[in-house]
Protein backbone atom coordinates (compact mmCIF):
# COMPACT_ATOMS: atom_id res chain seq x y z
CA UNK A 1 0.00 0.00 0.00
CA UNK A 2 1.22 3.45 -0.92
CA UNK A 3 0.46 6.42 1.26
CA UNK A 4 -2.27 8.79 0.16
CA UNK A 5 -3.44 12.18 1.32
CA UNK A 6 -6.29 12.32 3.77
CA UNK A 7 -8.48 13.84 1.04
CA UNK A 8 -7.72 10.96 -1.32
CA UNK A 9 -8.36 8.45 1.47
CA UNK A 10 -11.75 10.07 2.07
CA UNK A 11 -12.74 9.89 -1.60
CA UNK A 12 -11.59 6.29 -1.93
CA UNK A 13 -13.49 5.29 1.21
CA UNK A 14 -16.64 6.95 -0.16
CA UNK A 15 -16.22 5.03 -3.42
CA UNK A 16 -15.72 1.78 -1.50
CA UNK A 17 -18.98 2.50 0.32
CA UNK A 18 -20.84 2.87 -2.96
CA UNK A 19 -21.42 6.61 -2.76
CA UNK A 20 -22.52 8.00 -6.11
CA UNK A 21 -23.69 11.52 -5.22
CA UNK A 22 -22.43 14.15 -2.79
CA UNK A 23 -24.29 17.40 -2.08
CA UNK A 24 -22.10 20.29 -1.06
CA UNK A 25 -20.60 23.74 -1.27
CA UNK A 26 -16.83 24.38 -1.37
CA UNK A 27 -14.79 26.59 0.93
CA UNK A 28 -11.23 27.05 2.06
CA UNK A 29 -11.26 24.32 4.72
CA UNK A 30 -12.36 21.61 2.25
CA UNK A 31 -10.46 22.58 -0.90
CA UNK A 32 -8.13 19.55 -0.65
CA UNK A 33 -11.21 17.29 -0.68
CA UNK A 34 -12.73 19.13 -3.64
CA UNK A 35 -9.46 18.75 -5.50
CA UNK A 36 -9.46 15.02 -4.75
CA UNK A 37 -13.06 14.74 -6.01
CA UNK A 38 -12.08 16.58 -9.18
CA UNK A 39 -9.09 14.32 -9.83
CA UNK A 40 -11.05 11.17 -9.04
CA UNK A 41 -14.08 11.85 -11.21
CA UNK A 42 -15.87 8.85 -9.70
CA UNK A 43 -18.44 10.69 -7.55
CA UNK A 44 -21.01 13.17 -8.86
CA UNK A 45 -20.97 16.38 -6.86
CA UNK A 46 -24.10 18.52 -6.75
CA UNK A 47 -23.38 22.19 -6.10
CA UNK A 48 -26.21 23.64 -4.04
CA UNK A 49 -26.59 27.35 -3.30
CA UNK A 50 -26.78 27.03 0.51
CA UNK A 51 -25.49 24.41 2.92
CA UNK A 52 -28.91 23.90 4.53
CA UNK A 53 -30.17 22.93 1.08
CA UNK A 54 -27.34 20.39 0.78
CA UNK A 55 -28.59 18.57 3.87
CA UNK A 56 -32.24 18.62 2.75
CA UNK A 57 -31.26 17.41 -0.72
CA UNK A 58 -29.32 14.57 0.89
CA UNK A 59 -32.42 13.76 2.97
CA UNK A 60 -34.61 13.67 -0.13
CA UNK A 61 -32.10 11.44 -1.88
CA UNK A 62 -31.88 9.11 1.11
CA UNK A 63 -35.60 8.83 1.77
CA UNK A 64 -36.51 8.18 -1.86
CA UNK A 65 -33.73 5.67 -2.59
CA UNK A 66 -32.98 4.02 0.76
CA UNK A 67 -29.30 4.93 0.36
CA UNK A 68 -27.51 7.24 2.81
CA UNK A 69 -27.24 10.88 1.79
CA UNK A 70 -23.79 12.47 1.82
CA UNK A 71 -23.01 16.14 2.42
CA UNK A 72 -19.71 18.03 2.09
CA UNK A 73 -19.39 21.56 3.52
CA UNK A 74 -16.65 23.82 4.74
CA UNK A 75 -15.83 24.90 8.29
CA UNK A 76 -17.49 27.63 10.34
CA UNK A 77 -20.60 28.95 8.56
CA UNK A 78 -20.63 25.96 6.22
CA UNK A 79 -21.05 23.63 9.16
CA UNK A 80 -23.43 25.85 11.12
CA UNK A 81 -25.65 26.34 8.05
CA UNK A 82 -25.98 22.56 7.87
CA UNK A 83 -27.20 22.19 11.46
CA UNK A 84 -30.89 22.63 10.62
CA UNK A 85 -30.83 19.76 8.12
CA UNK A 86 -28.78 17.60 10.46
CA UNK A 87 -31.35 18.09 13.22
CA UNK A 88 -34.15 17.44 10.75
CA UNK A 89 -32.53 14.13 9.80
CA UNK A 90 -32.15 13.14 13.45
CA UNK A 91 -35.80 13.84 14.24
CA UNK A 92 -37.06 11.96 11.17
CA UNK A 93 -34.54 9.08 11.26
CA UNK A 94 -32.83 9.78 7.93
CA UNK A 95 -29.43 8.15 7.20
CA UNK A 96 -26.95 10.90 6.37
CA UNK A 97 -23.20 11.45 6.66
CA UNK A 98 -22.08 15.08 6.81
CA UNK A 99 -18.41 15.78 6.15
CA UNK A 100 -17.27 19.16 7.40
CA UNK A 101 -13.97 20.95 6.98
CA UNK A 102 -12.18 22.29 10.02
CA UNK A 103 -9.26 24.65 10.60
CA UNK A 104 -5.85 22.95 11.01
CA UNK A 105 -5.39 21.12 14.30
CA UNK A 106 -2.74 23.64 15.32
CA UNK A 107 -5.34 26.44 15.16
CA UNK A 108 -8.27 24.70 16.87
CA UNK A 109 -9.35 26.75 19.88
CA UNK A 110 -7.68 29.94 18.70
CA UNK A 111 -10.76 31.57 17.11
CA UNK A 112 -9.15 31.13 13.72
CA UNK A 113 -10.85 32.32 10.53
CA UNK A 114 -14.04 30.30 9.92
CA UNK A 115 -13.50 28.19 13.01
CA UNK A 116 -16.46 26.73 14.88
CA UNK A 117 -16.71 23.95 17.43
CA UNK A 118 -18.54 21.68 14.99
CA UNK A 119 -18.35 18.61 17.22
CA UNK A 120 -19.73 20.56 20.18
CA UNK A 121 -22.44 22.24 18.12
CA UNK A 122 -23.65 18.99 16.56
CA UNK A 123 -23.27 16.71 19.58
CA UNK A 124 -26.97 16.85 20.42
CA UNK A 125 -28.32 16.72 16.86
CA UNK A 126 -26.40 13.69 15.54
CA UNK A 127 -26.32 9.98 16.28
CA UNK A 128 -22.57 10.40 16.61
CA UNK A 129 -19.84 12.78 15.50
CA UNK A 130 -16.08 12.68 15.02
CA UNK A 131 -13.14 15.05 14.93
CA UNK A 132 -10.45 13.20 12.98
CA UNK A 133 -6.93 14.35 13.89
CA UNK A 134 -4.94 11.50 12.30
CA UNK A 135 -5.13 10.70 8.56
CA UNK A 136 -4.56 7.02 9.35
CA UNK A 137 -7.89 7.03 11.24
CA UNK A 138 -9.82 8.68 8.43
CA UNK A 139 -10.66 5.54 6.44
CA UNK A 140 -11.92 3.50 9.42
CA UNK A 141 -13.88 6.48 10.75
CA UNK A 142 -15.69 7.04 7.44
CA UNK A 143 -16.69 3.39 7.23
CA UNK A 144 -17.84 3.41 10.86
CA UNK A 145 -19.80 6.64 10.27
CA UNK A 146 -21.78 5.01 7.46
CA UNK A 147 -22.41 1.95 9.61
CA UNK A 148 -23.82 4.08 12.41
CA UNK A 149 -25.88 6.28 10.07
CA UNK A 150 -27.56 3.34 8.34
CA UNK A 151 -27.96 0.68 11.04
CA UNK A 152 -30.47 0.57 13.86
CA UNK A 153 -32.59 3.70 13.86
CA UNK A 154 -31.08 5.66 10.93
CA UNK A 155 -29.77 9.16 11.53
CA UNK A 156 -27.09 11.74 10.75
CA UNK A 157 -23.38 11.38 11.56
CA UNK A 158 -20.89 14.26 11.30
CA UNK A 159 -17.22 13.78 10.46
CA UNK A 160 -15.16 16.93 11.08
CA UNK A 161 -11.78 16.90 9.27
CA UNK A 162 -9.12 19.56 9.90
CA UNK A 163 -7.45 20.90 6.76
CA UNK A 164 -3.98 19.65 7.67
CA UNK A 165 -5.38 16.12 8.10
CA UNK A 166 -6.72 16.36 4.56
CA UNK A 167 -3.23 16.99 3.15
CA UNK A 168 -1.23 14.72 5.46
CA UNK A 169 -0.58 11.19 4.18
CA UNK A 170 -1.29 7.71 5.47
CA UNK A 171 -2.05 4.22 4.20
CA UNK A 172 -5.62 3.15 3.47
CA UNK A 173 -7.08 -0.31 3.29
CA UNK A 174 -10.77 -1.02 2.93
CA UNK A 175 -11.89 -2.47 6.27
CA UNK A 176 -13.98 -5.58 6.61
CA UNK A 177 -17.47 -5.67 8.13
CA UNK A 178 -17.85 -3.12 10.90
CA UNK A 179 -18.13 -4.64 14.38
CA UNK A 180 -18.59 -1.72 16.72
CA UNK A 181 -17.70 -2.41 20.34
CA UNK A 182 -20.82 -0.90 21.85
CA UNK A 183 -23.27 0.02 19.07
CA UNK A 184 -25.06 -3.19 18.18
CA UNK A 185 -28.76 -2.50 17.58
CA UNK A 186 -31.14 -5.43 17.91
CA UNK A 187 -32.83 -6.46 14.67
CA UNK A 188 -34.63 -9.64 15.70
CA UNK A 189 -37.33 -9.63 18.34
CA UNK A 190 -37.57 -11.86 21.37
CA UNK A 191 -39.60 -14.94 20.41
CA UNK A 192 -41.67 -14.90 23.60
CA UNK A 193 -42.59 -11.24 23.04
CA UNK A 194 -43.69 -11.98 19.48
CA UNK A 195 -45.90 -14.81 20.69
CA UNK A 196 -47.36 -12.53 23.33
CA UNK A 197 -48.31 -9.76 20.89
CA UNK A 198 -49.83 -12.33 18.53
CA UNK A 199 -51.98 -13.66 21.38
CA UNK A 200 -53.01 -10.10 22.28
CA UNK A 201 -54.05 -9.39 18.68
CA UNK A 202 -56.00 -12.66 18.51
CA UNK A 203 -57.92 -11.75 21.66
CA UNK A 204 -58.50 -8.05 20.93
CA UNK A 205 -61.96 -6.79 20.05
CA UNK A 206 -60.92 -3.26 19.06
CA UNK A 207 -57.29 -3.42 17.79
CA UNK A 208 -55.43 -0.66 15.96
CA UNK A 209 -52.11 -0.92 14.11
CA UNK A 210 -50.41 2.45 14.66
CA UNK A 211 -47.57 2.70 12.14
CA UNK A 212 -44.79 5.18 11.50
CA UNK A 213 -41.70 5.97 9.50
CA UNK A 214 -39.91 2.97 10.98
CA UNK A 215 -41.96 0.71 8.71
CA UNK A 216 -40.74 2.61 5.66
CA UNK A 217 -37.16 2.61 6.93
CA UNK A 218 -37.39 -1.18 7.24
CA UNK A 219 -37.67 -1.46 3.44
CA UNK A 220 -40.34 -2.28 0.85
CA UNK A 221 -40.84 -5.80 2.22
CA UNK A 222 -42.00 -4.32 5.52
CA UNK A 223 -44.87 -2.54 3.78
CA UNK A 224 -45.97 -5.84 2.26
CA UNK A 225 -45.79 -7.48 5.68
CA UNK A 226 -47.91 -4.70 7.17
CA UNK A 227 -50.61 -5.34 4.58
CA UNK A 228 -50.52 -9.06 5.35
CA UNK A 229 -50.66 -8.43 9.10
CA UNK A 230 -53.70 -6.20 8.65
CA UNK A 231 -55.38 -8.81 6.43
CA UNK A 232 -54.98 -11.77 8.75
CA UNK A 233 -55.77 -9.93 11.98
CA UNK A 234 -58.62 -7.76 10.68
CA UNK A 235 -57.08 -4.76 12.45
CA UNK A 236 -57.43 -1.25 11.00
CA UNK A 237 -54.28 0.67 10.16
CA UNK A 238 -53.46 4.29 10.85
CA UNK A 239 -50.20 6.14 10.37
CA UNK A 240 -48.16 9.09 11.46
CA UNK A 241 -47.23 11.85 9.02
CA UNK A 242 -43.89 10.13 8.42
CA UNK A 243 -45.43 6.72 7.78
CA UNK A 244 -47.79 7.64 4.94
CA UNK A 245 -47.50 5.12 2.12
CA UNK A 246 -46.39 2.22 4.30
CA UNK A 247 -49.96 0.95 4.03
CA UNK A 248 -51.80 1.89 0.81
CA UNK A 249 -54.40 4.63 1.14
CA UNK A 250 -56.61 2.56 -1.16
CA UNK A 251 -56.35 -0.46 1.15
CA UNK A 252 -59.44 -1.75 2.96
CA UNK A 253 -57.96 -1.36 6.46
CA UNK A 254 -56.81 2.23 6.02
CA UNK A 255 -58.14 4.80 8.52
CA UNK A 256 -56.05 7.71 7.31
CA UNK A 257 -53.43 9.69 9.17
CA UNK A 258 -53.91 10.24 12.90
CA UNK A 259 -52.97 13.08 15.18
CA UNK A 260 -53.41 16.84 15.15
CA UNK A 261 -54.61 17.02 11.53
CA UNK A 262 -55.55 13.37 11.20
CA UNK A 263 -58.94 11.91 10.34
CA UNK A 264 -61.84 11.67 12.75
CA UNK A 265 -62.03 7.90 12.31
CA UNK A 266 -58.30 7.38 12.99
CA UNK A 267 -58.30 9.49 16.14
CA UNK A 268 -61.54 8.06 17.48
CA UNK A 269 -60.38 4.51 16.79
CA UNK A 270 -57.17 5.21 18.69
CA UNK A 271 -59.18 6.67 21.56
CA UNK A 272 -61.61 3.74 21.76
CA UNK A 273 -59.19 0.87 21.02
CA UNK A 274 -58.60 -1.95 23.47
CA UNK A 275 -55.22 -2.77 21.90
CA UNK A 276 -52.76 -0.43 20.19
CA UNK A 277 -49.79 -1.99 18.41
CA UNK A 278 -47.31 0.76 17.59
CA UNK A 279 -44.90 -0.28 14.83
CA UNK A 280 -41.98 1.99 14.00
CA UNK A 281 -43.62 5.03 15.55
CA UNK A 282 -42.66 7.03 18.61
CA UNK A 283 -45.81 8.47 20.24
CA UNK A 284 -45.01 12.01 19.13
CA UNK A 285 -46.94 14.82 20.85
CA UNK A 286 -48.63 15.71 17.54
CA UNK A 287 -50.05 12.17 17.57
CA UNK A 288 -50.95 11.66 21.21
CA UNK A 289 -52.52 14.99 22.06
CA UNK A 290 -53.16 15.27 25.80
CA UNK A 291 -51.23 12.36 27.28
CA UNK A 292 -53.58 11.57 30.15
CA UNK A 293 -56.44 11.18 27.64
CA UNK A 294 -54.50 9.23 25.01
CA UNK A 295 -56.12 5.86 24.23
CA UNK A 296 -57.08 5.49 27.89
CA UNK A 297 -58.56 1.98 27.83
CA UNK A 298 -56.08 0.15 25.63
CA UNK A 299 -53.17 -2.13 26.24
CA UNK A 300 -50.18 -0.83 24.31
CA UNK A 301 -47.44 -2.68 22.45
CA UNK A 302 -44.45 -0.75 21.13
CA UNK A 303 -42.27 -2.27 18.39
CA UNK A 304 -39.26 -0.06 17.70
CA UNK A 305 -35.60 -0.52 16.87
CA UNK A 306 -34.69 2.43 19.11
CA UNK A 307 -34.64 1.23 22.70
CA UNK A 308 -34.66 4.82 23.99
CA UNK A 309 -38.10 5.42 22.44
CA UNK A 310 -39.73 2.78 24.62
CA UNK A 311 -41.68 4.30 27.55
CA UNK A 312 -40.31 7.72 26.63
CA UNK A 313 -43.69 9.46 26.64
CA UNK A 314 -46.38 6.77 26.91
CA UNK A 315 -46.35 3.85 29.35
CA UNK A 316 -46.15 0.56 27.42
CA UNK A 317 -47.55 -2.85 28.38
CA UNK A 318 -45.27 -4.82 26.04
CA UNK A 319 -42.01 -3.59 24.51
CA UNK A 320 -40.40 -5.25 21.50
CA UNK A 321 -37.01 -3.82 20.54
CA UNK A 322 -36.50 -4.90 16.94
CA UNK A 323 -36.55 -3.85 13.32
CA UNK A 324 -40.19 -3.30 12.28
CA UNK A 325 -39.87 -5.56 9.25
CA UNK A 326 -38.31 -8.44 11.16
CA UNK A 327 -40.88 -8.14 13.94
CA UNK A 328 -43.85 -8.17 11.54
CA UNK A 329 -42.37 -11.12 9.64
CA UNK A 330 -42.17 -13.07 12.89
CA UNK A 331 -45.70 -12.02 13.88
CA UNK A 332 -47.16 -13.21 10.58
CA UNK A 333 -45.22 -16.48 10.80
CA UNK A 334 -46.33 -17.20 14.37
CA UNK A 335 -49.95 -16.23 13.62
CA UNK A 336 -50.10 -18.65 10.69
CA UNK A 337 -48.22 -21.40 12.51
CA UNK A 338 -50.78 -21.27 15.31
CA UNK A 339 -53.58 -21.24 12.74
CA UNK A 340 -55.36 -18.38 14.45
CA UNK A 341 -58.72 -17.67 12.81
CA UNK A 342 -59.34 -14.12 11.67
CA UNK A 343 -60.84 -12.37 14.71
CA UNK A 344 -64.43 -11.20 14.58
CA UNK A 345 -64.03 -7.44 14.41
CA UNK A 346 -67.38 -6.74 12.70
CA UNK A 347 -68.67 -4.59 15.57
CA UNK A 348 -65.42 -2.64 15.62
CA UNK A 349 -65.59 -1.96 11.89
CA UNK A 350 -69.23 -0.93 12.24
CA UNK A 351 -68.23 1.75 14.72
CA UNK A 352 -65.40 2.84 12.45
CA UNK A 353 -67.94 3.11 9.62
CA UNK A 354 -70.03 5.46 11.75
CA UNK A 355 -66.99 7.67 12.34
CA UNK A 356 -66.14 7.58 8.65
CA UNK A 357 -69.65 8.77 7.88
CA UNK A 358 -68.66 12.13 9.35
CA UNK A 359 -66.64 12.67 6.13
CA UNK A 360 -64.17 14.71 8.13
CA UNK A 361 -62.03 15.60 5.12
CA UNK A 362 -64.89 17.23 3.26
CA UNK A 363 -64.48 20.93 2.54
CA UNK A 364 -66.57 23.79 1.17
CA UNK A 365 -66.37 24.09 -2.61
CA UNK A 366 -66.33 27.40 -4.45
CA UNK A 367 -66.82 28.50 -8.04
CA UNK A 368 -65.15 31.85 -7.40
CA UNK A 369 -61.87 30.87 -5.74
CA UNK A 370 -59.71 27.77 -5.64
CA UNK A 371 -60.04 25.86 -2.41
CA UNK A 372 -56.58 24.53 -1.45
CA UNK A 373 -57.98 21.07 -0.76
CA UNK A 374 -59.48 21.01 -4.26
CA UNK A 375 -56.09 21.97 -5.73
CA UNK A 376 -54.44 19.01 -3.97
CA UNK A 377 -57.17 16.62 -5.09
CA UNK A 378 -56.85 17.87 -8.67
CA UNK A 379 -53.10 17.37 -8.53
CA UNK A 380 -53.58 13.82 -7.20
CA UNK A 381 -56.16 12.98 -9.86
CA UNK A 382 -53.81 14.15 -12.61
CA UNK A 383 -50.69 12.37 -11.34
CA UNK A 384 -51.46 9.36 -9.12
CA UNK A 385 -51.25 6.90 -12.01
CA UNK A 386 -47.57 7.87 -12.34
CA UNK A 387 -46.82 7.25 -8.62
CA UNK A 388 -45.09 10.62 -8.20
CA UNK A 389 -42.64 11.47 -5.44
CA UNK A 390 -44.16 14.29 -3.42
CA UNK A 391 -42.12 16.60 -1.23
CA UNK A 392 -43.52 19.48 0.80
CA UNK A 393 -42.47 22.54 2.63
CA UNK A 394 -44.08 23.07 6.06
CA UNK A 395 -47.42 24.63 6.90
CA UNK A 396 -51.06 24.32 5.89
CA UNK A 397 -50.15 23.06 2.41
CA UNK A 398 -48.17 20.22 4.03
CA UNK A 399 -51.16 19.06 6.06
CA UNK A 400 -53.57 19.43 3.12
CA UNK A 401 -51.20 17.30 1.03
CA UNK A 402 -51.04 14.66 3.77
CA UNK A 403 -54.84 14.60 3.99
CA UNK A 404 -55.80 14.75 0.33
CA UNK A 405 -52.95 13.23 -1.68
CA UNK A 406 -53.37 9.49 -1.27
CA UNK A 407 -50.19 7.39 -1.19
CA UNK A 408 -50.25 3.71 -2.06
CA UNK A 409 -46.49 3.12 -1.98
CA UNK A 410 -43.66 3.85 0.48
CA UNK A 411 -40.83 6.30 -0.22
CA UNK A 412 -43.14 8.56 -2.25
CA UNK A 413 -43.91 11.05 0.53
CA UNK A 414 -41.02 13.22 1.72
CA UNK A 415 -41.73 15.86 4.30
CA UNK A 416 -40.22 17.40 7.42
CA UNK A 417 -42.08 15.86 10.35
CA UNK A 418 -40.33 16.15 13.69
CA UNK A 419 -38.58 19.47 13.17
CA UNK A 420 -41.14 21.07 10.84
CA UNK A 421 -38.54 22.79 8.67
CA UNK A 422 -39.73 25.44 6.25
CA UNK A 423 -37.55 25.36 3.14
CA UNK A 424 -37.26 21.56 3.14
CA UNK A 425 -39.32 20.73 0.05
CA UNK A 426 -37.44 22.21 -2.91
CA UNK A 427 -33.97 20.85 -2.06
CA UNK A 428 -35.53 17.53 -1.00
CA UNK A 429 -37.20 17.34 -4.41
CA UNK A 430 -33.85 17.99 -6.08
CA UNK A 431 -32.27 15.15 -4.09
CA UNK A 432 -35.16 12.83 -4.88
CA UNK A 433 -34.99 13.67 -8.59
CA UNK A 434 -31.26 12.92 -8.67
CA UNK A 435 -31.87 9.57 -6.99
CA UNK A 436 -34.84 8.79 -9.25
CA UNK A 437 -34.09 10.41 -12.65
CA UNK A 438 -37.18 9.03 -14.39
CA UNK A 439 -39.68 9.79 -11.62
CA UNK A 440 -42.17 12.64 -11.52
CA UNK A 441 -41.11 14.73 -8.52
CA UNK A 442 -43.38 17.52 -7.24
CA UNK A 443 -42.77 19.89 -4.35
CA UNK A 444 -46.10 21.03 -2.90
CA UNK A 445 -45.22 24.39 -1.38
CA UNK A 446 -46.55 27.49 0.28
CA UNK A 447 -45.60 30.96 -0.89
CA UNK A 448 -43.87 31.65 2.44
CA UNK A 449 -41.98 28.35 2.82
CA UNK A 450 -40.73 28.21 -0.76
CA UNK A 451 -38.80 31.43 -0.21
CA UNK A 452 -36.71 29.85 2.54
CA UNK A 453 -34.54 28.00 0.00
CA UNK A 454 -35.76 29.43 -3.28
CA UNK A 455 -32.18 29.92 -4.47
CA UNK A 456 -32.12 26.18 -5.21
CA UNK A 457 -34.06 26.87 -8.40
CA UNK A 458 -30.58 27.49 -9.80
CA UNK A 459 -29.41 24.03 -8.74
CA UNK A 460 -32.26 22.36 -10.62
CA UNK A 461 -31.46 24.48 -13.67
CA UNK A 462 -27.75 23.66 -13.58
CA UNK A 463 -28.30 19.92 -13.45
CA UNK A 464 -31.31 19.92 -15.80
CA UNK A 465 -33.65 18.40 -13.24
CA UNK A 466 -37.35 18.43 -14.26
CA UNK A 467 -38.59 19.18 -10.75
CA UNK A 468 -42.09 20.65 -10.43
CA UNK A 469 -43.03 23.14 -7.70
CA UNK A 470 -46.74 23.59 -7.01
CA UNK A 471 -47.33 26.60 -4.76
CA UNK A 472 -50.59 27.00 -2.84
CA UNK A 473 -50.46 30.78 -2.61
CA UNK A 474 -52.84 32.23 -0.02
CA UNK A 475 -50.62 35.24 0.69
CA UNK A 476 -50.37 34.27 4.35
CA UNK A 477 -48.11 32.19 6.53
CA UNK A 478 -51.20 30.02 6.63
CA UNK A 479 -50.66 27.81 9.66
CA UNK A 480 -49.48 30.76 11.74
CA UNK A 481 -52.54 32.74 10.64
CA UNK A 482 -54.83 29.80 11.46
CA UNK A 483 -53.46 29.53 15.01
CA UNK A 484 -53.77 33.28 15.43
CA UNK A 485 -57.43 33.04 14.35
CA UNK A 486 -58.18 30.16 16.72
CA UNK A 487 -56.26 31.26 19.79
CA UNK A 488 -55.41 34.96 19.44
CA UNK A 489 -58.77 36.42 18.36
CA UNK A 490 -57.62 36.88 14.75
CA UNK A 491 -54.78 39.22 15.62
CA UNK A 492 -52.67 38.39 12.56
CA UNK A 493 -49.31 39.52 13.89
CA UNK A 494 -46.73 39.37 11.07
CA UNK A 495 -48.39 36.41 9.34
CA UNK A 496 -49.34 38.21 6.13
CA UNK A 497 -46.92 37.50 3.30
CA UNK A 498 -46.43 41.06 2.10
CA UNK A 499 -44.24 42.08 -0.86
CA UNK A 500 -44.42 38.66 -2.55
CA UNK A 501 -42.43 38.19 -5.73
CA UNK A 502 -43.99 37.48 -9.09
CA UNK A 503 -43.31 33.74 -8.97
CA UNK A 504 -43.81 33.31 -12.72
CA UNK A 505 -41.19 35.94 -13.56
CA UNK A 506 -38.92 34.61 -10.82
CA UNK A 507 -39.14 31.11 -12.26
CA UNK A 508 -38.37 32.41 -15.73
CA UNK A 509 -35.38 34.35 -14.39
CA UNK A 510 -33.93 31.04 -13.19
CA UNK A 511 -34.66 29.31 -16.50
CA UNK A 512 -37.81 27.53 -15.32
CA UNK A 513 -41.25 27.57 -16.88
CA UNK A 514 -43.68 29.66 -14.83
CA UNK A 515 -47.45 29.12 -14.71
CA UNK A 516 -50.09 31.05 -12.76
CA UNK A 517 -53.49 29.54 -11.91
CA UNK A 518 -56.01 32.07 -10.58
CA UNK A 519 -59.52 30.63 -10.95
CA UNK A 520 -61.12 27.19 -10.50
CA UNK A 521 -61.73 26.83 -14.25
CA UNK A 522 -57.97 27.16 -14.87
CA UNK A 523 -56.93 24.46 -12.39
CA UNK A 524 -56.99 21.29 -14.49
CA UNK A 525 -55.50 22.96 -17.57
CA UNK A 526 -52.75 24.55 -15.50
CA UNK A 527 -51.77 21.23 -13.95
CA UNK A 528 -51.81 19.57 -17.38
CA UNK A 529 -49.54 22.34 -18.70
CA UNK A 530 -47.14 21.72 -15.80
CA UNK A 531 -47.00 18.00 -16.48
CA UNK A 532 -46.57 18.43 -20.24
CA UNK A 533 -43.34 20.41 -19.84
CA UNK A 534 -40.23 18.22 -19.74
CA UNK A 535 -38.18 20.66 -17.68
CA UNK A 536 -38.55 22.35 -14.29
CA UNK A 537 -41.86 24.16 -13.71
CA UNK A 538 -43.10 26.49 -10.97
CA UNK A 539 -46.88 26.82 -10.61
CA UNK A 540 -48.28 29.76 -8.66
CA UNK A 541 -51.75 28.54 -7.71
CA UNK A 542 -53.77 31.29 -6.05
CA UNK A 543 -56.03 29.72 -3.41
CA UNK A 544 -58.60 30.94 -0.89
CA UNK A 545 -56.81 33.23 1.51
CA UNK A 546 -58.60 32.36 4.74
CA UNK A 547 -59.19 28.62 4.36
CA UNK A 548 -58.26 26.65 7.46
CA UNK A 549 -56.85 23.15 7.74
CA UNK A 550 -59.34 20.84 9.41
CA UNK A 551 -59.83 18.42 11.12
CA UNK A 552 -57.65 19.73 13.90
CA UNK A 553 -56.94 18.80 17.50
CA UNK A 554 -55.95 21.94 19.39
CA UNK A 555 -52.60 21.73 21.11
CA UNK A 556 -52.96 19.97 24.45
CA UNK A 557 -56.44 18.65 23.69
CA UNK A 558 -57.60 15.04 23.50
CA UNK A 559 -58.49 13.02 20.40
CA UNK A 560 -62.16 13.36 21.31
CA UNK A 561 -61.88 17.16 21.13
CA UNK A 562 -61.36 17.52 17.39
CA UNK A 563 -62.48 20.59 15.50
CA UNK A 564 -64.15 19.48 12.28
CA UNK A 565 -64.81 21.51 9.14
CA UNK A 566 -68.49 21.58 10.15
CA UNK A 567 -67.57 23.72 13.16
CA UNK A 568 -66.39 26.51 10.88
CA UNK A 569 -69.01 28.96 9.64
CA UNK A 570 -68.01 32.04 7.63
CA UNK A 571 -64.45 31.85 8.85
CA UNK A 572 -65.37 31.67 12.55
CA UNK A 573 -65.88 28.80 14.97
CA UNK A 574 -68.98 28.06 16.93
CA UNK A 575 -68.99 28.38 20.72
CA UNK A 576 -68.41 24.66 21.26
CA UNK A 577 -65.31 24.66 19.06
CA UNK A 578 -63.98 27.80 20.72
CA UNK A 579 -64.37 26.16 24.10
CA UNK A 580 -62.10 23.35 22.95
CA UNK A 581 -59.35 25.82 22.17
Amino acid sequence: MTEKSGADILVEALCDLGVEVVFGYPGGAVLPIYDALFRSGRIKHILVRHEQAATHAAEGYARSTGKPGVVLVTSGPGATNAVTGITDALMDSIPMVVITGQVPTTLIGSDAFQEADTVGITRHCTKHNYLVKDPARLGPVIHEAFHIATSGRPGPVVVDIPKNVQVATAKYQKPGPIQHKTYRPALKADRAAIEQVVDMLAAAERPVLYTGGGVINAGPAASQLLQELARITGAPVTSTLMGLGAYPASGPAWLGMLGMHGTYEANMAMNQADLVVAIGSRFDDRVTGRLDAFSPNSRKVHIDIDRSSINKTVRIDLAIVADAGHAMEDMVRVWKARQHPKPDTANWWQRIGEWRAKKCLSFPESTKEIMPQRAIRALWEATHARSPIITTEVGQHQMWAAQHFDFDLPNKWLTSGGLGTMGYGLPAAIGAQLGNPKALVIDIAGEASIQMNIQELATATQYRLPVKVFILNNEYMGMVRQWQELTYESRYSESYSDALPDFVKLAEAYGWKGIRIETPDQLEAGIADMLAHDGPVMVDCMVAKLANCFPMIPSGAAHTEMILQANEVSGTMDDEAKALV
